[in-house]
């Protein structure tokens, strides 16, 4: 599967992902939000991991690809998360520090909003981040979601929670044309 954006190709991982991935998420910088980089190792079931996605659900995080020059910038889609102890359908990325504050994310972000609503049974869609990660909640309001609760988490100390309806995104959906 693939989706597009003005800038952007949103495809599925692939194994030949693994050097750019492994280069964005062994980030230090890029990764600061988590409780560490990951090692080749969780690069590597990362991409198993989403092939897995693909299979079960149908989606998954996918590359997220430049238009231009077909260079992979990071990472965005949907997964099944527990949040505060409920799975529920959740976009997340990771953007090469490089290319970060350009509007990457949020464009990904959006179309794998957009994904959900036009493909899935699913009538709210979820982002999660650390309580400290202002860029990852920059991007959810952008994307029109709205923050809806922050609990205690052993993982990230409090963690923030936004998200948006069916009917909100359908609403946002009618105001744009």
């Amino acid at each position: 599967m693939q989706l597009e954006t003005e800038r952007l190709l949103l495809r599925e991982l692939t194994d030949e992902d693994f050097t750019k991935l492994y280069e964005i998420l062994s980030d230090k910088e890029t990764m600061e939000h988590y409780p560490k980089p990951f090692t080749e190792e969780k690069v590597k079931d990362w991409i198993t991991w989403n092939k897995e996605n693909y299979k079960t659900f149908g989606f998954g995080l996918f590359a997220v690809v430049l238009k231009e020059n077909g260079h992979m910038i990071g990472d965005c889609g949907i997964t099944m998360q527990a949040i505060n102890g409920r799975v529920r359908p959740e976009i997340g990325y990771h953007i090469n520090k490089n290319y970060q504050k350009k509007g990457y994310a949020t464009e990904a972000a959006r179309r794998c909003r957009d994904f959900i609503f036009e493909n899935t049974p699913f009538n709210m869609v979820y982002t999660y981040m650390k309580y400290s990660n202002i860029s990852s909640y920059t991007v959810a309001i952008k994307n029109g979601m709205r923050f809806v609760e922050e609990y205690e988490d052993p993982v990230n100390s409090k963690t923030k929670v936004y998200a948006i309806t069916r009917k909100e995104w359908q609403h946002e959906r009618s105001e744009k044309r």
